[in-house]
């Protein structure tokens, strides 16, 4: 009896074990399970595809960076007008002359005056025609040495040299009242002209200077050249101008070249200024 009860043990078992491995199997893969595995996928791809599109779109959309602002030029500010030299003038006197007639000019309408300096030579040329009251005061104060040892004691490149203050302080004193009257303008106020200083209408003295460029704007204030530079514009240009306009015509008529060689040592001057044929 023992033998029939092994027997059926091991059929049960072995029915058992059948039955766990077809279970433990994966299902076979035939074609009709393909394709329906196939149409799942499908599916499954076109909603994801669905869900990832808008999501790359705002994905692209935050990504996008900012349009640069357009470069635009910086218009530069403008550099401020440098301040014009002022007007060739003399230090106006503490009392006021009427104004005089200037004494008859001799001579023929054009001569010319040769200046030794202390740093070259040049010559004017004088125009009577041009400034006839003018000429004549000029004409006066070079027969009376006037010029000789006078120091050229305001420069400013590109505008004027100015001179025509004596270095004796009792001979400024002399001239400080006698004024002229003023002249038409005729002429320009071209480089190399010469032309009277002045404090105003009707004060013309002594004072000169050169024009070192063209100052036509001179014209409209009243300043009547009355000659020219024909020799020497080279001289006129080099005269140093180191002290540009730091010496005090004040203190020049008071005390004449004493102050200005003490304070001024390297001012170029007059040797000596004198009508020649």
């Amino acid at each position: 009896m023992k033998h029939p009860v092994v027997v059926v043990g091991v059929l049960t078992a072995i029915v058992i074990g059948i039955v766990v491995v077809t279970q433990l199997q994966p299902p076979r893969l035939t074609a009709s399970t393909l394709d329906r595995a196939s149409e799942v996928q499908k599916k499954l791809d076109q909603e994801a595809s669905t869900k990832v599109e808008p999501a790359q779109k705002v994905a692209q959309a935050q990504a996008k960076p900012a349009e640069a602002a357009k470069p635009q030029e910086t218009k530069p500010a403008e550099a401020a007008k440098p301040a014009e030299p002022a007007k060739p003038q003399e230090a106006k006197p503490a009392e006021a002359a009427k104004p005089q007639e200037a004494p008859k000019a001799e001579g023929g309408n054009v001569f010319k005056v040769k200046f030794e300096c202390s740093n070259g030579t040049f010559v004017v040329e004088c125009h009577r025609d041009w400034a006839p009251l003018g000429v004549a005061r000029f004409e006066q104060l070079l027969k009376e040495g006037f010029y000789n040892e006078g120091r050229f004691f305001r420069v400013v490149p590109g505008f004027v040299v100015q001179f025509g203050l004596s270095g004796d302080p009792a001979i400024n004193t002399k001239w400080r009242a006698e004024r002229i009257k003023d002249d038409p303008v005729k002429q320009t106020n071209a480089a190399g002209t010469i032309t009277f200083a002045t404090s105003g209408p009707n004060t013309r003295t002594t004072q000169l200077f050169i024009n070192l460029a063209d100052n036509k704007r001179l014209d409209g204030m009243g300043f009547t050249p009355f000659g020219k530079v024909v020799e020497g514009m080279e001289v006129v240009k080099a005269i140093n101008p180191e002290y540009r306009e730091t010496p005090d015509q004040g203190m020049i008529q008071a005390q004449g070249n004493a102050y200005l060689k003490q304070a001024f040592p390297k001012m170029d001057y007059i040797k000596s200024a004198a009508i020649v044929p």
